[in-house]
């Protein structure tokens, strides 16, 4: 949706049931972004596909047409697994989706992860099946797999291969419209088909009379369709062939008949902003205004646009909206860049309903439909328009972690303060990524889903922004503690001239077990060091272990006792008790006496079976401790459990996808600080590892 075109108006539903919200889903290579230029092309006029000028391999595109006696609103997302973020993005936007499976390549791990995305959301799913025409393609074994792996899938269809298996697809077999005159092999493909559905009818009595030999009527096996896709437990298979238009009439028609409308669909769940019960909503374009930022972006000529889904109310052009984001308050802790927010300053902009990369003007949009919505200043992906007099909080979709860290800086001095701008405007955009100002290593850190994703963000740096940025080693923020008792001695003598710096003090530094942060003890006896200069010697010496003894990391766990010193009545000073204090520290601290500490994270890892063997040898080549195993709860897969310093797990997300080929994912969280390894201290503090 980048550019603005003219013509005419878009189709515009009367009612939330003349509108089908449907997402495009499947892995790399299956052939989406094909099927959905040539699907939108079959119903718009004058439209030619345009899969060889556009991918949709970063992102999520839409397209609104009319199809029969329904709008459809069509959203293509990303195959490439850094980019599930806009998948999840898409179920969000639509109530229905159609899973697009290659015939040559079947059901691959990646496909099966896709599908738990889906499922995850209780989305009523139909399968498409493509490049039927490739090397070892079958649409017969497909179908089997599908079955086999996802549940109830059954053919509505059969391709015509007059040359067999993996050959060009000359046309469809229709199951349901297939007469007495059928071969006796599609007529008992049909009965299967309908018994299926059948057996999700309304009417408890329909199977057992059909069975009987009673013949059920097209409008019912139509309505029966419809309810049992709804119950997501039932799942149409079609056969494709887009670029020769054969399957894209009977696809539309289940989208027009099969695919529930969103009167049909469940809502989100959605709260008063100040946390209160927000009341009943339904799909009703005459209910208070609750709508949601399902993907936003900048362009250079028409600036910021929201494309949004509507769930409740009606949205017009300068509607003046209340906004809200809270993205932090229901992950229950801070995302980086994702300030949680309420504004009422935000007033509607132009509306338009996106047909690919163009737009056509709208003049409204009601419950249910999907529209972009031009100049939203202050929203972000996620957040929720409603009304200023009744202002709402839609709980946002499930959003996946960024687990790959990358630091960069900016090529030029002169971008270094306008680097900081432009990356928050990215965050608003995207999700799923974070951005994180270190302050301990004075890094810029952005969080990102993967290298594509990485790519992707300094692409439009570069190209959107003009802004160019360059990656730096990245920098992990270690501690330093004491490991043995010692006593020394910090002198500040200094006379230049009027009063001098006069200050000495006698520390004893001790360790601590893991986790007792900073003791000070005061045992000075007979007044060495006068009162009013305790509190000195302790803020100089917590000041100096802030900044780090031995190689600049804070200090932990160590207890500092006061044990003697010496003043003088004219040229102590608070000044000259706190350096004291810092120089003794310093002096204590030498490669005996002080250890480095690096962060531990608590690691799951969910891998299918076959590749557990592959990530535990891996584990053990990133010093990791493996906890356990167990079943995961998708079946096929374990989940297991580690600690893996922080410092291994900087390309973690890479390398897991190359030794569980393309299978595991992983969850990481902060355990504790442990003992860096002697033989590591030294490329690690000269920023080599």
């Amino acid at each position: 949706m980048n550019r603005a075109s003219g013509g005419d108006e878009a189709p515009a539903p009367s009612s939330p049931q003349q509108i089908r919200n449907v997402v495009l889903v499947g892995p790399p290579g299956a052939g989406k972004s094909t099927l959905f230029e040539h699907l939108v092309a079959a119903r718009v006029e004058g439209r030619r596909p345009r899969e060889g000028e556009r991918s949709s391999s970063t992102g999520l595109v839409a397209a609104s047409f009319a199809s029969g006696e329904v709008v459809v609103n069509l959203v293509d997302t990303p195959g490439n697994p850094d980019f599930v973020g806009e998948v999840r993005a898409g179920l969000r936007a639509a109530d229905a989706a159609l899973f697009v499976v290659s015939g040559a390549d079947g059901v691959d791990e990646a496909t099966k992860m896709l599908w738990r995305e889906c499922a995850t959301v209780g989305m009523p799913r139909a399968i498409v099946v493509t490049r039927l025409e490739q090397a070892r393609a079958d649409f017969d074994e497909t179908v089997e797999t599908c079955r086999r792996v996802f549940g109830d899938a059954q053919p509505l269809a059969l391709p015509v291969q007059p040359d067999g298996p993996a050959t060009t697809v000359t046309g469809l077999v229709d199951l349901l419209g297939a007469g007495a005159d059928a071969t006796e092999e599609v007529l008992a493909r049909r009965g299967h088909v309908v018994e299926a559905i059948i057996e999700e009818s309304e009417d408890d009595t329909l199977l057992e009379r059909y069975l009987d030999g009673e013949e059920v009527d097209a409008a019912t096996l139509r309505e029966d369709l419809h309810t049992a896709v709804a119950t997501g437990r039932f799942f149409p298979v079609l056969p494709t062939h887009a670029t020769s238009g054969i399957g894209l009439d009977e696809v539309l028609n289940l989208v027009e008949h099969g695919l529930p409308s969103p009167a049909d669909a469940a809502l989100p769940t959605v709260y008063r902003t100040n946390g209160g019960d927000f009341g009943a909503l339904s799909c009703d374009p005459d209910g208070p205004l609750v709508a949601e930022v399902v993907r936003t972006t900048t362009d250079p000529f028409v600036g910021r646009q929201s494309l949004v889904r509507v769930f409740s109310g009606t949205l017009r052009p300068d509607d003046p909206v209340h906004v809200s984001g809270h993205l932090q308050q229901f992950a229950g802790e801070e995302i980086g860049g994702h300030r949680d927010h309420d504004d009422d300053l935000d007033r509607v902009g132009a509306l338009s309903a996106p047909l690919g990369d163009d737009l056509r003007p709208k003049s409204y949009a009601i419950a249910g439909d999907l529209v972009v919505v031009a100049r939203l200043a202050v929203a972000e992906t996620t957040d929720t328009l409603s009304s200023p007099s009744r202002p709402a909080l839609v709980e946002p979709w499930v959003l996946p972690e960024p687990l790959l860290p990358v630091a960069i800086h900016a090529k030029s001095k002169g971008d270094e303060d306008k680097l900081a701008t432009v990356l928050q405007s990215l965050v608003s955009e995207d999700v799923t990524m974070r951005l994180v100002l270190d302050a301990e290593t004075h890094q810029v850190v952005i969080w990102a889903m993967g290298p594509a994703h990485v790519a992707l963000l300094t692409q439009s740096l570069e190209e959107r922004h003009h802004v160019a940025v360059e990656a730096e080693p990245l920098r992990t923020a270690l501690r330093e503690t004491f490991v043995r008792e010692c006593e020394v001695q910090g002198r500040q003598v200094k006379q230049s001239g009027g009063h001098g710096q006069y200050a000495v003090c006698q520390l004893k530094v001790e360790p601590l077990p893991r986790g007792s942060g900073i003791e000070f003890v005061d045992k000075v006896v007979g007044g060495a060091v006068p009162r009013q200069f305790i509190a000195s010697v302790e803020k100089g010496a917590r000041a100096q272990l802030d900044k780090g003894v031995l190689a600049g990391y804070p200090t932990v766990d160590v207890r500092v006792t006061l044990v003697d010193g010496k003043a003088h009545s004219v040229d102590s000073s608070d000044m000259a008790f706190q350096t004291a204090a810092g120089l003794a520290l310093r002096q204590a601290a030498n490669e005996t006496t002080v250890a480095m500490l690096e962060p531990i994270d608590a690691v799951d890892i969910d891998v299918a079976d076959a590749s557990v063997g592959s990530v535990l040898a891996d584990l053990r080549g990133r010093r990791g401790q493996v906890h356990g195993t167990e079943p995961s709860e998708h079946e096929g897969r374990t989940v297991i459990h580690a600690e893996v310093p922080a410092l291994e797990l900087s390309r973690y997300p890479i390398d897991l996808r190359s030794v569980s080929h393309g299978t595991g994912t992983f969850r990481r969280a902060f355990a504790r600080y442990d003992y860096l390894p002697p033989q590591l201290v030294k490329d690690v503090v000269a920023g080599t590892r």
